[in-house]
């Protein structure tokens, strides 16, 4: 008799089971996130007979858990209800990353007055996990008296596994979409153009991102002077690219002042610590004004910019390094100046160029100076990503700057 009724249970998972292939069918591949989980969770209230079901994802940040998507308790959604990881019925599931039923719902059980206004009897709860990482909750309840059994800890944990693979694809979707959205407003579209001044640049992402945490920039200030700027933001992906585009707008507002770029990596070192802690970034700047034969050049930990002088090897600019910009303490900041003759070209760049794993930094600086020289720099720009990058996978984001000092006569536009 026992057998038996463990032969129709299991039947009765196997038809439930293939009801579940529709958590993921084509229909809902175009769907966004949202949309995508209402939809999920109308079809696994089906699926567990439950009268309730609910998307809590993790906040890391806050260490809490935010009500995304609901079915028969939409108010969760509608009042922004968060739940700290650890307290209540969703944040004990989080905690211990393992199912809980519940088969008494009051507030001695649930932080949540909602569930036990609705009238929820009973419930079920599973972590969402990618990997080994919690990225959120799912819960259902029923409206009576009747507690959920193994089968539907078993069942409710396979539509767990299906609705963090969803989620998590629809996350990095929108990540990828934001991070394009975002590389394209902040790095230029089209660089100026400058009597007397050549300019090109380049930058590439590794092949998993499409945005990280280098970047470059030009721009003059109402004084006229030109800033050259290049910066790497520890991290990578979306979190370095937002942390680079608020370090890039602060050297520009800080540049607006008027100020040396010592004074601009010390403001921007300040703005870094106070609302950007526990991230590190390296820059250097470099300004001059027409006829742009002399440039000062302050740097925050990061590589010194590269002269190539015609007939002559390449060489590094000698400079006051100083801390990166982040790191506790109020350090002076220094700067040099460099001479820049007629045909002569500066790059400036980011360390994913030159470093390699099992290799010194040396290694990298010596095939750089192999490769620059004193020419237009869009081709100096194509030839240094030729020999440096190749046809490789890059294990980092990199960025170039290339400035050629020219007679004014002599410019011509680039293509």
């Amino acid at each position: 008799m026992r057998s038996e009724a463990y032969r129709r249970a299991g039947e009765d998972v196997q038809v439930r089971l293939r009801e579940l292939e529709a958590v993921t069918d084509t229909a809902l591949a175009q769907l966004d996130l949202e949309p995508l989980l209402d939809e999920l969770l109308r079809r696994v209230r089906g699926i567990v007979d439950a009268d309730t079901a609910a998307v809590l994802l993790l906040d890391g940040a806050a260490n809490e858990l935010v009500a995304t998507s609901a079915c028969g308790i939409e108010e969760e959604v509608r009042q922004g209800v968060r739940i700290p990881v650890g307290r209540g019925f969703a944040g004990r599931v989080a905690a211990l990353k393992a199912p809980v039923a519940l088969n008494r719902i009051d507030a001695t059980t649930v932080t949540n007055p909602i569930l036990w206004e609705k009238g929820i009897r009973v419930m079920l709860g599973v972590p969402l996990m990618a990997g080994d990482d919690l990225i959120g909750v799912l819960h259902v309840g029923r409206l009576r008296d009747e507690p959920f059994n193994s089968h539907d800890e078993v069942l409710l944990a396979v539509v767990a596994e299906r609705v963090a693979g969803a989620t998590q694809s629809r996350r990095l979707a929108a990540e990828r979409s934001a991070a394009a959205h975002l590389e394209r407003s902040l790095l230029p579209t089209k660089l100026p153009q400058f009597d007397g001044l050549e300019v090109a640049a380049q930058q590439v992402t590794r092949e998993d991102r499409t945005v990280g945490g280098d970047w470059y920039d030009l721009f003059t200030v109402p004084s006229g002077e030109l800033w050259v700027v290049a910066g790497d933001v520890a991290g990578h992906g979306l979190p370095a690219a937002v942390v680079m585009g608020r370090t890039r707008t602060a050297v520009r507002a800080y540049a607006l002042l008027g100020e040396p770029p010592a004074t601009v990596l010390e403001l921007t070192d300040r703005k870094c610590q106070h609302f950007e802690f526990g991230t590190i970034v390296t820059a250097i700047c470099a300004t001059s004004v027409p006829p742009y034969d002399e440039w000062r050049v302050a740097t925050a930990g990061h590589l010194p910019p590269m002269v190539a002088i015609p007939g002559e090897v390449p060489s590094l600019v000698e400079l006051p390094v100083g801390p990166p910009l982040g790191m506790l303490g109020d350090f002076q900041r220094l700067e040099a100046t460099v001479q820049l003759r007629d045909e002569a070209l500066m790059a400036l760049y980011t360390d994913g160029l030159i470093e390699r794993r099992g290799e010194s930094i040396d290694a990298g600086l010596d095939r750089l100076r192999a490769a620059l020289h004193s020419g237009p720099p869009k081709d100096v720009c194509r030839r240094v990503l030729h020999d440096l990058v190749g046809s490789e996978t890059p294990d980092d984001d990199v960025a170039i700057v290339a400035i050629r000092r020219v007679a004014a006569r002599a410019m011509v536009g680039q293509s």
